[in-house]
């Protein structure tokens, strides 16, 4: 009888979780009947990218090997995969609006699954300056900040990770050592910026400024149910004055 051999998975790095932050969306912007690309449909109206880039134009081929973008089925080759060095964004024309699949597939070391997004591409602005917008030909802008969370990486992951674009202090020696240098940094290893800039309108300050938006219509809120149940319980006295007036109400025979 033969032994089976079993491949041995890979060391982790127990009780440590890393945060990677990054960017997902699109940009879509009206063609320009005067330059109109050759070759493309007279039925399309905008220009469009969908893509997946770091905070801040951050590097985050260290971690992300290829995307995978599905795009509407009416498109040729409407799957279309993207590997690093190259920018993860597919350009296109179209008329509609749809979702894109975005499937991201992380480096060989990481020794992860992959995991799978949904983008709802827009063409069109939406909103109090939707008619401004579009008189001005102005870029639709759509796109999300998100994180991924390696949870217990494993170790060559690991310091892939912690040795990417912004060097950690204490890196290499033991895994104990690596644990030690990684706390200094356990909280978050790639903060949200604190405040906005041109390539990243996500930052600590919108954050901020978006909680103070919710706190002061939980507010308004509050204050239009307190008025709705004084008019409520003073509707209440006026029929209680009304049934007193009234008497009571003499029983059939």
């Amino acid at each position: 009888m033969y032994a089976r051999e079993y491949a041995k998975k890979p060391p982790r790095v127990k009780g440590v979780s890393i945060y990677r932050p990054f960017i997902f969306g699109s940009i879509a912007k009206p063609i320009d009947e005067a330059h109109r690309p050759p070759n493309i449909s007279p039925e399309h109206t905008h220009t469009w990218t969908v893509f997946v880039r770091g905070v801040e134009g951050e590097d985050i081929s260290y971690w992300l090997k290829k995307v995978q973008f599905k795009l509407h089925e009416t498109y040729s080759q409407s799957i279309r995969t993207i590997e690093a060095p190259d920018a993860f964004e597919v350009t296109e024309t179209g008329w509609g609006e749809f979702e894109v699949m975005i499937k991201l597939y992380f480096v060989p070391e990481a020794n992860e699954k992959s995991q799978t997004l949904w983008h709802a591409l827009k063409l069109h602005p939406y909103g109090p300056d939707a008619e401004k917008q579009k008189e001005n030909k102005e870029p639709i802008v759509s796109q999300n900040y998100e994180e991924i969370v390696f949870n217990e990486p494993v170790e060559q992951f690991y310091d892939i990770l912690t040795s990417g674009p912004v060097p950690v202090r204490g890196k290499g020696g033991s895994k104990g050592s690596k644990q030690a240098a990684f706390k200094k940094q356990s909280e978050r290893s790639a903060e949200i910026p604190h405040a906005d800039s041109a390539d990243n309108p996500y930052s600590r300050e919108t954050e901020g400024k978006e909680l103070d938006r919710i706190s002061e219509a939980r507010k308004q809120v509050d204050q239009m149910i307190k008025e709705e149940r004084e008019k409520v319980t003073k509707r209440e006295s006026v029929l209680e004055e009304l049934r007193k007036s009234v008497g009571p109400v003499p029983k059939g025979k």
